[in-house]
């Protein structure tokens, strides 16, 4: 054979292994295109605009359902073309059983693909170290990475602190209901604003809506985007997200056993049927054949997966773990989904802490209901409650159900689904 010959022949073994190599990531990218086809840029969240997307790596923590992949998706449409020159990849697909995530990265950077959207990092072990090799080998890697809420980027077994932007995506606000359902577009309030304006930040909104009636159902739905597909079938499908976020994600960030999971939701279980709780530790841990730290290990972890709501009197540290004051499920659609009967004073204080601690730290105070960034006081009630718990403590609220307007500190509790 001449030398053309064998370069002709050459080059096309190469196409050949091209092909070959590509047909092997087919699944991946149809998967890929089957996400683009489902998503719309109509609504983004909150935190779409806030996230420095020219950082090489960038991390989004968040709980199960509240929208990080459809984040991801919307990136991917905004800013690209050609979504090929791009991909995005769950590693919780079965194509990573039998492939590494170095393998697919290699090959694709190789062909001209630098940057690349993943999603489920906790799914994938040793994900953190991979990352970092990937970043240092890479020059131009670019790596925009979604993962559980419990995951401890500080405690990771390489330093991924100064390689990485993080962020934490929280559930849908009252104010995101209120844009997402197609009812009005307001813009999120910082809580001096709040404090200070809020009669006549009401008095804009409440001409143009039934306020009262739109907070009742995003009491009872809108926490999660999910809603508006799951229909009828939301509670069903909000009760299987906590099963997946307990047997499945727990385990995949902590390496816990099984006897440890069983127990896990067995306690959140003792919690939805008696919110709000304020534990007696030793009693509790007793009563699940369980140490007192593992009982506060297990409440922390649930607090971070934002299923559970603990309110303490010291500043929440994960890493000095101080018993509960009270603890509170992490949302109102989470009440409807588990609690058997709902207690609308429970309702208020889960609605308040859960929107309230999305911007600010929230303790247990000495008086009143919560302390608000170490500096305000709220008490938490319907259309009877008055100052007499909280009297002559000059930045002291009350946070009032059932009402559309307030005055003076009297503030309507709806109010603050407009904090982000």
């Amino acid at each position: 054979l001449s030398f053309s010959s064998l370069q002709k022949c050459f080059l096309h073994l190469s196409s050949k292994m091209i092909d070959m190599e590509f047909s092997d990531i087919r699944p991946l990218i149809e998967f890929y295109h089957s996400k683009l086809s489902q998503v719309s840029l109509d609504f983004k969240r909150y935190l779409y605009n806030k996230i420095n997307w020219k950082a090489r790596i960038i991390g989004i923590r968040g709980e199960r359902g509240v929208g990080k992949t459809t984040m991801l998706i919307q990136r991917i449409k905004e800013k690209y073309t050609n979504p090929d020159d791009t991909i995005y990849i769950s590693l919780d697909h079965l194509w990573f059983k039998t492939h590494s995530l170095q393998e697919l990265i290699g090959f694709l950077y190789n062909r001209g693909i630098n940057e690349f959207y993943i999603d489920e990092v906790h799914k994938y072990e040793d994900w953190s170290r991979i990352i970092k090799n990937l970043y240092d080998q890479y020059a131009n890697l670019r790596v925009i990475y979604t993962g559980s809420s419990m995951l401890e980027l500080d405690n990771s077994i390489v330093d991924m602190s100064r390689r990485q932007t993080p962020y934490i995506l929280k559930g849908m606000s009252f104010r995101e209901f209120l844009e997402y359902d197609g009812i009005i577009d307001i813009p999120a309030y910082s809580l001096k604003d709040i404090l200070s304006h809020h009669n006549t930040i009401s008095l804009d909104i409440v001409p143009h809506m039934k306020v009262l009636r739109e907070f009742d159902n995003y009491l009872h739905f809108g926490v999660y985007p999910f809603y508006k597909e799951a229909g009828d079938d939301f509670l069903a499908m909000l009760q299987n997200v906590v099963k997946l976020v307990v047997e499945s994600d727990l385990p995949a960030v902590e390496k816990v056993s099984y006897p440890t999971i069983d127990k896990c939701k067995k306690l959140f279980m003792i919690i939805a049927e008696n919110v709000p709780l304020q534990p007696n530790t030793e009693r509790l841990a007793s009563s699940m054949s369980t140490t007192r730290n593992t009982l506060l290990s297990l409440l922390y972890k649930l607090d971070e997966a934002e299923i559970l709501n603990l309110l303490t009197t010291e500043l929440k540290n994960y890493k000095r773990l101080v018993n509960p004051e009270k603890i509170y499920l992490g949302n109102t659609n989470l009440m409807y989904a588990f609690s058997p009967k709902i207690n609308i004073g429970t309702m208020r204080e889960t609605f308040f802490i859960n929107q309230m601690s999305a911007v600010s730290s929230v303790q247990m105070p000495t008086k009143g209901d919560f302390l608000v960034d170490g500096d305000y006081l709220f008490e938490i009630g319907g259309d009877n409650k008055n100052f007499e718990q909280i009297a002559d403590i000059p930045t002291s609220y009350l946070g009032i159900d059932g009402i559309e307007t307030g005055y003076g500190n009297r503030i309507p509790l709806w109010m603050f689904g407009l904090l982000y």
